[in-house]
């Protein structure tokens, strides 16, 4: 268990040189489908400060201030659409699938973001 969630994403805007304000994010955890277990938005530096968990999902859960978190297959949807607006974008949302392996450790899933492209990988 851990005081910060264990999943932790930071969205970029590449295009404007500073971190994405607002994004909306929705992280869903692969059982016979993908089940929503949270939702959050990114703060003025871009980041995920923490999630809005749903209490029924209890594969990722804080308690007392700390989180547990399950192995499987997870996905994070940015919600591209509302970050620009009426700007021209290409991507409407980008998904990010990714496997917890070991539930000990920290995920962190930055986006790296443009009108046209993104890009992404395994932060620490």
């Amino acid at each position: 268990m851990t005081a910060r969630p264990p999943i932790t994403c930071h969205v970029l805007d590449t295009a404007k040189g500073k971190p994405a304000q607002n994004v909306e994010i929705s992280l869903y955890k692969k059982t016979s489908d993908f089940e929503l277990i949270g939702t959050s938005s990114t703060n003025s530096d871009g980041r995920v400060p923490s999630w809005n968990i749903d209490s029924s999902a209890p594969v990722l859960q804080a308690t007392n201030g700390s989180w547990t978190l399950e192995t499987g297959i997870y996905r994070l949807d940015f919600n591209i659409d509302n970050y620009y607006g009426s700007q021209p974008h290409f991507f409407p949302s980008v998904s990010i699938h990714f496997e917890v392996t070991d539930p000990s450790q920290h995920y962190h899933v930055p986006l790296l973001l443009s009108p046209f492209s993104y890009s992404t990988y395994r932060g620490s």
